[in-house]
């Protein structure tokens, strides 16, 4: 028989805390990211902060596909909402990047947008890649921690992607982070 403490007490799920959502911004035109932006706000609210348009030379994985001399750019959204489907935020992204496709010989993107959210304790990115630090959320889904929380700065992880290792970055959802802080 198993012996319980009788102070013990099963843990109640409850509704998680609501969260602020960011889109890292992938582009080779600024025409694009300006066409783009219209259509997240209308599912994710006023844009609050963005980051500085920075050089995305960390690899050349989207060159074939994009083009060369890409740009990103951090946007975050004033909307605060519950992440229990968040799944569908990277679903409504991904047939946003559709609707700017190119469609001259093999259809290409002219954006990338990678959603996440920001917790008071950690950055989480949605994506549509399997790896083994990430967890299936539903309908072709995953999500990944990418930074965390601690000694009062957001840290990387082993897996942590260059970009979201910059000090651009790191200012950037550090600045989420207060926002978030305050209206909590």
């Amino acid at each position: 028989m198993v012996s319980v403490s009788k102070h013990a007490t099963m843990g109640k799920p409850k509704t998680p805390d609501a969260v602020k959502i960011f889109c890292g911004i992938l582009f080779e035109n600024q025409k694009y990211l300006d066409d783009v932006l219209p259509f997240l706000e209308k599912i994710f609210g006023q844009c609050d902060i963005r980051s500085n348009i920075f050089p995305f030379d960390f690899t050349q994985y989207y060159e074939n596909e994009m083009g060369k001399n890409l740009q990103k750019i951090f946007v975050s959204f004033e909307k605060l909402l519950i992440p229990e489907n968040c799944f569908e935020w990277k679903l409504l992204t991904n047939d946003i990047e559709k609707q700017f496709s190119r469609h001259i010989g093999k259809p290409s993107r002219t954006v990338n947008i990678d959603p996440g959210y920001l917790g008071l304790s950690k950055i989480v990115l949605l994506t549509t890649k399997d790896y083994s630090h990430r967890i299936y959320l539903g309908k072709g889904i995953y999500a990944e921690v990418s930074l965390i929380w601690k000694q009062k700065k957001f840290q990387p992880l082993p897996w942590t992607y260059p970009d979201y290792r910059t000090e651009l970055a790191l200012k950037f959802f550090e600045d989420m982070r207060k926002i978030l802080k305050a209206k909590k």
